[in-house]
Formats: structure tokens, sequence, C-alpha cells
């Protein structure tokens, strides 16, 4: 029996490692987006339910309430992300003039001071949202 050939396509599979919390998370990230991420981490802190619990969900750092994710954020070369969903960019689309979004995403330049009022502001907005469905 022949022996499987390594993809070299794909790298060693402790590279694929998924972070279980913030601190793996941010560990794996650079700066400058390191920073920018601590800041967004502490504006979305600020905005969620004291009782809201920091996860990892779909490979990035979301805020969790017990409805379900509040919000997820994220680390990229040149920016931070925001996912506070579609709607909720919508509601918010006259104030993100200016900002790189798409339909569940908003994008923070790392360059430019970030914007925390707003992204306070956009969190307690998808709160408030998520606690009308909850008592539906």
């Amino acid at each position: 029996m022949k022996k499987a050939k390594a993809d070299s396509r794909r790298p060693p599979a402790k590279d694929f490692a998924v972070p279980t919390n913030f601190d793996q998370y941010i560990a794996g990230v650079p700066e400058p987006a390191r920073s920018a991420l601590n800041k967004m981490r502490d504006a979305i802190r600020a905005a969620v339910p004291r009782e809201a619990i920091e996860t990892i969900s779909y490979r990035i750092p979301a805020f969790k309430s017990k409805e379900g994710v509040l919000v997820w954020f994220a680390a990229f070369s040149d920016h931070c992300s925001l996912f506070p969903t579609a709607s909720v960019i919508q509601d918010f689309r006259d104030e993100l003039r200016g900002f790189s979004t798409s339909k569940g995403t908003i994008h923070f330049p790392i360059d430019k001071p970030l914007p925390v009022g707003l992204i306070k502001k956009i969190v307690k907005a998808r709160v408030r949202q998520s606690e009308s469905k909850a008592r539906r």
C-alpha cells in the first residue's frame, strides 16, 4: 500500500488551530490590527449587557447573550470588522458613509481612529433588536 502524498497546497493541520477564546484569537493578530481590535472589544463590552459573554463563533470573537450571538468582530490586515447583522447596518447607513460595508459587515480601517462612539451605538441597537425578538 502506498503512503498518501502530502498536499503541498495546504498548510499543516496545526496551522488550522481554531481559537477557543479571545486571548488565543488575539495572539495571532499582528499590530496594528491587534490594538484596534482590543479597542473594538472594549467598545463592544461597554455596550452589551453585563451578563453577555465573550465566545468564539465561526472562528472569530463574538459577544453572546442568552438569546444568542449579539455581534461578531474580527481583525484583518488592513481593517477590523464588526458584524452586527444586515438590518442594523441598514439602520445606520447614513452614519456609516465613508466606511466600507457589505450586507452584514462594517470595515473600520486600522490606519484611522476607531469610531468608538459609533460602534457603541451600533452594538446597543443590535442588543435592542435581539431583546425585542426574544420578547415575541
